[in-house]
């Protein structure tokens, strides 16, 4: 090979290497793509509706879409045990004559399939039921009684109406074994749908909680017999009834077998009954709540017969349920609530404090 010819190929193949080399500096410096951002999600939580008598959710939305039924049943031994009082929203309990004891038991949320024994009206019956609205079911009484429950506004039922909304138990002997159906009653509609709220319940998803001295048991005294001590369950997070000496308080119609009635709270509101028997539920007064194993001493308060009472502490703050089911006692002026107190609270921080209070 010629010197010449040497550098001719040297060249070339130095241009050939720059032309490698410059092809593969070019690929480098290219951008990587950008990732693609990913489509973004949002995320729509829809509220669970809340039942207005309990405060619980309400994911089926029955408790919203009807009314209140509110039906009278009696408390004799011979009435026992009643259909419904277990799964209630709200049991109202009032003296009659002769000491003896009576319920007005209040559903929206849930109802067994049958109610009762249903029993008569009072004169202290229609400033109860008025504030609930929706339907009364009651098998009559005085005639100024019955014309005072009907003055209320409210769709009644009575056996003058019923129909076949009530029945008779051939296995109880009357008068203890008339019944309600409760799917005719809550046919025969009633407003407001829904029924607005008797008590204020915390938010079941709040941090906070009813908060007041440490209970145990206690006991409201009604007459002998009718008396009843409430035992708190830590396990149920209700208060067990007992009846008197007769022991637990049961109730049938929720299940097939006989269930204690527990109660989430139980509020003891102190009235009058000036005529001994027929209570005054407007005004105010003393008033005792129990709720998750504890106790608040306050006031209740209510206008006119209208509207829902109103229970305070004694700083005047309202009173705050946890959400669940709640019996009201109208224990007459003058009678004790024996409290037997319990061990104090375990945690000592303030988390056991209430945060915040929320109306329903």
């Amino acid at each position: 090979m010629s010197q010449v010819a040497f550098k001719v190929r040297f060249v070339a193949l130095g241009a050939a290497l720059a032309l490698t080399v410059g092809a593969c500096s070019g690929e480098d410096k290219r951008a990587a793509p950008k990732p693609k951002p990913e489509p973004s999600t949002t995320t729509t939580t829809i509220p669970v509706p809340i039942a207005p008598f309990t405060g619980l959710p309400d994911p089926e939305g029955l408790a919203n879409s009807r009314s209140s039924v509110a039906v009278k049943i009696e408390n004799s031994p011979d009435a026992r045990p009643q259909s419904g009082l277990d799964v209630a929203d709200i049991v109202y309990e009032e003296v009659v004559e002769g000491g003896i004891t009576r319920f007005w038991a209040v559903f929206n949320s849930r109802a067994p399939d049958n109610i009762g024994p249903v029993r008569s009206v009072r004169a202290m019956d229609p400033p109860i039921v008025k504030p609930l609205g929706g339907v009364v079911a009651y098998s009559g009484g005085t005639s100024p009684n019955v014309a005072g429950v009907r003055a209320t506004g409210l769709v009644w039922v009575d056996e003058n109406n019923a129909g076949d909304t009530f029945f008779r138990d051939s296995g109880r002997y009357a008068p203890h074994n008339l019944f309600a159906r409760s799917a005719s009653l809550f046919e025969r509609g009633g407003q407001p749908v829904p029924p607005r709220p008797m008590f204020t319940y915390f938010d079941k998803d709040d941090e906070a909680e009813f908060v007041g001295e440490p209970i145990l048991s206690f006991h409201v005294n009604f007459d002998q017999g009718y008396d009843v001590t409430y035992v708190w369950d830590a396990k149920r997070k209700g208060w067990l009834r007992f009846q008197g000496s007769s022991g637990p308080f049961f109730a049938v119609g929720s299940t097939f077998t006989q269930t204690q009635v527990t109660p989430t709270n139980v509020i003891v509101q102190v009235i009058p009954y000036p005529k001994g028997a027929e209570g005054l539920s407007f005004g105010s007064g003393d008033a005792y709540v129990f709720s998750n194993g504890q106790l608040i001493r306050g006031r209740w308060s209510r206008i006119y017969p209208g509207v829902p009472t109103k229970f305070f502490d004694a700083d005047g703050a309202p009173i705050v349920l946890t959400p669940g089911r709640t019996w009201v006692e109208l224990l007459p002026v003058g009678r004790t609530v024996d409290v037997a107190p319990g061990a104090p609270p375990t945690t000592t921080t303030s988390t056991t404090k209430a945060k915040k209070k929320k109306g329903k």
